[in-house]
């Protein structure tokens, strides 16, 4: 009788949740909660919050989705694996309450204490300790919380990322990965261990950060508790557990040098694979630890990330609905398509979502500009919306290919932006690189992972198998002209509104 593998991939937009049968690695079920994008709360300008227990709920809502499908399916999985929205802040009490909402990855709260640390640190001590500067990654933001909010610093017993808290839910363990605590900055890469650098700097004390396990190792069980709420055994192993990026590259079996990831979900990013801990001088773009790094054999993710991608376009479609008009992502594609490339001029920088790493972590604000009210409808804000996501991602690729990337071929699942056939043909045109796209998602990656955490796959290979291109995208040769003078003038425009800032 086959067995089955349960991936779970706990964004910021929704809770995706996937089946795998074991011995093909075909997906059997796959289910999303909530149908529409989960709120974000944003008490003051520049934060952003989501309470955990919100993601647990979804969690619940999509694994019950599945079973219509595969209730059956359910009671013959074999092991669990998560993937998680990055550098997001829980904190918990010794009692394991949820102490305020989570911090997550698009807050731009802890930038200025982050800043403060790299000039008083020293950016030279921080990129070759941490490759990458606090910035407004995790430990900052715990930073801000004993600032700001002393009382419930006091009471905190763990800080953890989103992931961890999940697998908290699932097996009462609260535990991290050497990979999580890169990203949430808290990684030393001479120690190979604890960033006590940054630790000591900010006051914090380490006994707050989880036991570290391996991102692929039985790191606890499906309690009794979870088993009853989700329709699963009880002692399942949790077995893999990966911050939403690198996932997606391990779901595209991008692993090894050289290779590269893409997604375009709500936010964009570029995931690079090298085998030296790499970064860039002005940490515009970061230096994680990949789910698969070893002392023995060292895997480093260089990861650009853009902000606004699918948050750009999720805005324009509640805009542009709000009076009856498009509803769906299907319907707004096909418009942008009519468009001519340029978009008549208009110009769209879509860094409406917080501070970008690649702007230096500056809150520059979404821009439209070149605005004409007798040329420009609809369809034209949505093709230079697509566009202008394609041109910043392209703006952080040079940025990446000045540390010495060589980009050869871009792997993406065939899902979010990238189910738009414009935004896959503006990507290879403009970067000048051939994509494959895979139908996968983090949410099969995540079962993936658990395969091999639990010992059920005995190497990549074996955990890899079924999982085929579905189509390839080749920079189209009559189109490099009229897309490379429409970035010129999107650069044109980053570069005066960088200017009014004093930035440039």
């Amino acid at each position: 009788m086959a067995g089955y593998l349960l991936g779970y991939d706990v964004g910021s937009s929704s809770v995706k949740a996937a089946l795998l049968d074991v011995d093909t690695g075909a997906p059997v079920a796959s289910a999303t909660s909530p149908e529409k994008e989960m709120a974000i709360s944003a008490p003051q300008p520049g934060w952003a919050e989501q309470h955990p227990e919100l993601w647990w709920e979804q969690v619940i809502k999509a694994t019950r989705k599945l079973r219509p499908r595969g209730a059956a399916h359910l009671k013959r999985v074999q092991a669990v694996g998560i993937s998680y929205q990055m550098h997001g802040l829980v904190v918990v009490d010794k009692n394991r309450r949820v102490l305020r909402p989570a911090i997550i990855w698009c807050d731009s709260r802890a930038v200025g204490i982050g800043e403060q640390a790299w000039r008083e640190i020293g950016p030279q001590r921080c990129l070759t300790r941490l490759l990458n500067s606090p910035g407004n990654f995790t430990a900052s933001k715990l930073k801000w919380v004993q600032l700001h909010e002393p009382e419930i610093f006091s009471r905190i017993d763990k800080v953890m990322l989103p992931g961890d808290y999940i697998a908290l839910r699932l097996s009462g363990e609260i535990r991290t990965t050497p990979s999580g605590l890169s990203e949430a900055i808290l990684w030393d890469y001479q120690k190979q261990g604890l960033a006590d650098l940054l630790l000591d700097y900010y006051g914090l004390p380490g006994s707050l950060l989880p036991q570290v396990v391996p991102s692929f190792s039985v790191q606890g069980q499906v309690s009794a508790a979870a088993a009853e709420e989700l329709g699963l055994e009880q002692g399942l192993p949790v077995a893999y557990r990966g911050g939403d990026q690198p996932n997606n590259a391990f779901s595209l079996n991008v692993l090894g040098p050289g290779e590269i990831a893409a997604t375009a979900g709500t936010s964009g990013v570029v995931f690079a694979v090298g085998t030296r801990a790499a970064y860039d001088p002005k940490s515009r773009v970061n230096t994680f630890v990949h789910v698969n790094h070893s002392a023995a054999l060292p895997r480093y993710g260089i990861l650009l990330c853009l902000n606004g991608t699918g948050a750009l376009y999720s805005w324009l479609r509640r805009l542009l609905s709000s009076g009856g008009g498009i509803c769906d992502y299907e319907a707004m594609n096909r418009q942008a398509a009519e468009v001519p490339i340029g978009a008549g001029g208009l110009v769209v920088l879509p860094y409406g979502n917080g501070a970008e790493r690649t702007l230096e972590n500056r809150t520059l604000g979404a821009l439209i500009q070149g605005l004409e009210f007798n040329l420009h409808q609809g369809p034209h804000l949505l093709r230079a919306a697509q566009e202008g996501i394609v041109f910043a991602l392209n703006y952080g690729l040079q940025i990446m290919k000045e540390m010495g990337l060589e980009v050869r071929t871009v792997r993406a699942g065939r899902t979010n932006m990238f189910q738009s056939a414009l935004f896959g043909e503006a990507f290879a045109t403009v970067t000048g690189t051939p994509v494959e796209l895979y139908n996968t998602d983090g949410a099969q990656g995540a079962a993936r992972g658990a395969g091999l955490g639990a010992g059920i796959y005995k190497d990549f290979k074996e955990a890899f198998r079924g999982l085929k291109a579905v189509s390839s995208l080749e920079p189209e040769a009559e189109k490099i002209a009229p897309y490379q003078e429409a970035y010129e003038r999107w650069l044109a425009a980053l570069r005066a509104r960088l200017a009014q800032e004093g930035r440039v």
